[in-house]
């Protein structure tokens, strides 16, 4: 079952195995007028934050006995990885200067500032009431929903497993000296997932021979750190996907070999969709 609005959008299994959620809160891509009349960016300045095509390339997961859920609306628009008080004073009027982190600092708050390449998305600061709206209309629908999913899935299955699919540009890990990771999987440095979770994605995605770092440079954001909870056996995993892997940073579009990438994906992601309480497999997944 799929249900879908330009907050978010969630397909269902059949069958739910294990309580095991995929996630793609930035890969959102509708663009509404009243934001593009706003901005003087281009479509590929805006879209180049996006997280472009995780959503498909975890779309198989309800079919394979997980949970697939989505941002429709875009990341330039309002991050859904960021907590809502997560509000930058240089780009929403009338907002106390508190202490920033260091996200908000550099334009990356809940309303974004900036888009990569530090290029500014607004033409001036927007008004406290529209932040406000969108946090009521996108950030507050997604996560009831997340948070809904989350609770269900304990409920039925005495655990919850929430895998927080994102992409980061290829020269995000250019700092890195040897061999870069394909991947980055972060779990607040064990704080968001029990580390039976953490070594069953890990292994997941390495048995397809990807080059798999922990926690450096990203070791999970908001989502980890407001829903993780491994000791109530609520767990998030992170996971970032180097982009050029799979599509053109220039263009954002798929790589001629995406269906195999994405073929590649789906094994980790029937191999994770069916993870027990105990950290073992069911049969129904483990056969695909």
């Amino acid at each position: 079952m799929t249900i879908s609005d330009l907050s978010v959008s969630i397909c269902r299994p059949d069958r739910w195995v294990s309580g095991v959620i995929f996630a793609s809160p930035h890969s959102g891509n509708v663009y509404p007028d009243w934001f593009l009349k706003n901005t003087r960016l281009t479509m590929p300045q805006l879209r180049s934050s996006e997280d472009a095509f995780v959503d498909r390339l975890i779309g198989c997961a309800p079919e394979l006995g997980a949970v697939a859920l989505s941002a429709q609306v875009p990341r330039c628009i309002i991050d859904l990885n960021r907590g809502a008080d997560e509000i930058d004073p240089l780009v929403v009027r009338g907002v106390p200067r508190h202490p920033l982190n260091q996200r908000t600092l550099a334009g990356l708050g809940v309303i974004p500032r900036v888009v990569s390449q530090g290029r500014a998305i607004h033409e001036r600061p927007i008004d406290r009431a529209e932040a406000e709206r969108r946090i009521a209309a996108y950030w507050r629908p997604y996560h009831h929903t997340l948070g809904g999913l989350i609770a269900e899935a304990r409920a039925r299955f005495g655990q919850a497993i929430l895998i927080d699919m994102h992409s980061m540009p290829h020269d995000a890990l250019s700092h890195l000296h040897g061999t870069r990771p394909d991947m980055v999987l972060g779990n607040r440095h064990g704080l968001s997932a029990a580390a039976r979770v953490s070594d069953a994605v890990s292994a997941a995605l390495e048995a397809e021979g990807w080059r798999v770092r922990r926690n450096s440079p990203f070791s999970g954001a908001y989502i980890c750190s407001a829903y993780g909870r491994p000791g109530q056996n609520i767990h998030v995993v992170q996971v970032e996907i180097d982009r050029s892997l799979y599509m053109d940073e220039a263009t954002i579009t798929p790589r001629p070999d995406f269906a195999d990438f994405s073929a590649r994906i789906r094994r980790v992601v029937a191999r994770l969709a069916a993870i027990e309480a105990t950290g073992g497999t069911g049969d129904a997944i483990a056969a695909e």
